[in-house]
């Protein structure tokens, strides 16, 4: 009994939910920093965070896709995506945050260096992209159509006025973190960091900053009734929503092999029965895409991902 009492002393939240409950006590952006300062590779500290449409708690905010946006002491912003459904076109959705944070943190009649710096870290919990790593980073250069190693740089009086190098110092940079994709031995703070994302454990000698500070502040222990309360019932809506979800994924594999075998054995009937039929079945398969539909929206579930588990288009999903 007192090993299992043990056990249960050292749980510690889900960062998604952390970053959104718990993390935003001045106190605790150690944590939050620990991670940027592994990213960029410079030690960062948090001067504020920023409200943003998905910082903000809804009776409706059931299964807590995190958008967090923070302000270092460059007066550089960052945003923090952390999403555990798949979407499709995310990568729009990245392009489209950073595009939005930068006209929202514009002045009317500000000149064009006013434009801020902006890192966009994103934590997805699902296959994005093809590739072999789970950790990616993105800028923008612009590199000559002829000479693939003549990259632009800034003039002599761009360098003195804006202070930096390149182009790509100017422009947004994005920070893709695949955790699924982790399934190694944790060498580097990163690794940790990813091990940490992906387990919810934290070794008792982990050196990556933030990871230390992460164990005190984010256990499940030290929660009040009300975070108890709040952080299950998060927990029961993302597990519901990946069962629905995956349901949905298996029923309509299922389905599609059943009635190839079907078609099969129908082959060689008079084709007017094998049309009427096959209409049937198309209206009952619509029907039943419809239902589905109805009761994901009820739950609160993005259209996009409702989109791709039943493949109707967003516009039939949303019309009444």
């Amino acid at each position: 009994m007192k090993e299992k009492k043990k056990k249960m002393s050292d749980t510690l939240v889900r960062f998604d939910w952390a970053i959104k409950r718990l993390l935003r006590n001045k106190a605790d952006y150690v944590v939050v920093e620990g991670l940027l300062t592994v990213l960029l590779g410079r030690p960062i500290r948090i001067k504020g965070l920023l409200e943003s449409e998905g910082n903000k708690e809804t009776a409706d905010d059931k299964f807590n896709r995190v958008d967090l946006l923070a302000e270092d002491e460059d007066n550089e912003l960052l945003i923090f995506e952390i999403q555990n459904n798949r979407e499709l076109d995310y990568f729009h959705r990245m392009a489209y945050g950073t595009s939005k944070t930068i006209s929202e943190y514009m002045h009317s009649g500000d000149t064009y260096e006013k434009v801020r710096k902006i890192y966009s870290i994103h934590i997805v919990y699902f296959s994005l992209g093809q590739g072999n790593d789970y950790a990616y980073h993105g800028t923008t250069n612009f590199v000559s159509m002829h000479d693939e190693n003549d990259v632009l740089m800034l003039s002599p009086a761009q360098r003195e006025v804006f202070e930096c190098e390149t182009p790509a110092d100017i422009f947004p940079e994005y920070y893709l973190l695949r955790v699924d994709k982790f399934d190694t031995v944790a060498k580097t703070p990163l690794d940790e960091w990813i091990s940490f994302l992906k387990t919810g454990e934290i070794p008792q000698d982990a050196k990556a900053p933030g990871l230390q500070e992460a164990r005190v502040c984010m256990r499940f222990d030290s929660l009040n009734d009300s975070e108890k309360r709040d952080y299950y019932h998060m927990l029961d809506n993302w597990r519901y929503q990946r069962s629905v979800i995956e349901t949905g994924r298996f029923e309509g594999r299922r389905e599609g092999i059943m009635e190839g075998r079907a078609e099969g054995r129908m082959e060689g009937r008079a084709e007017g029965r094998a049309e009427g039929r096959a209409e049937g079945r198309a209206e009952g398969e619509a029907k039943k895409a419809l239902e589905t539909a109805r009761k994901l929206k009820e739950l609160g579930i993005d259209v996009s991902i409702i989109s791709q588990a039943t493949g109707l288009s967003p516009e039939e999903i949303t019309q009444d």
